[in-house]
């Protein structure tokens, strides 16, 4: 069966307004946690993601750093957008 990443909460980990940079934590429906990064201006962009090493990967079953949620970086950024958690961080 297919990993499919789901989100359950984002966390602001951390914003720098001038620059339009922000930082979130993602909490997945599995106990994964991803860091993002997002560039607001022009528009939201996704820069970076990595996965937090609290669990292993749900995905190569390491519990050091791999790249595997790089694959998925498409599917985190549309469920960021479709989801409106980047529309909130800009509100706060």
């Amino acid at each position: 069966m297919p990993y499919r990443p789901q989100i359950k909460d984002v966390t602001t980990a951390g914003t720098n307004d001038k620059e339009g940079l922000y930082e979130f934590i993602i909490h997945t429906t599995d106990g994964t946690d991803i860091r993002v990064f997002y560039n607001r201006f022009p528009e939201w962009k996704l820069t970076a993601l990595s996965r937090l090493g609290k669990v292993p990967c749900p995905v190569c079953r390491k519990d050091f750093i791999c790249k595997c949620m790089d694959k998925f970086s498409n599917e985190f950024d549309q469920q960021m957008r479709d989801g409106e958690w980047l529309n909130k961080a800009a509100a706060e």
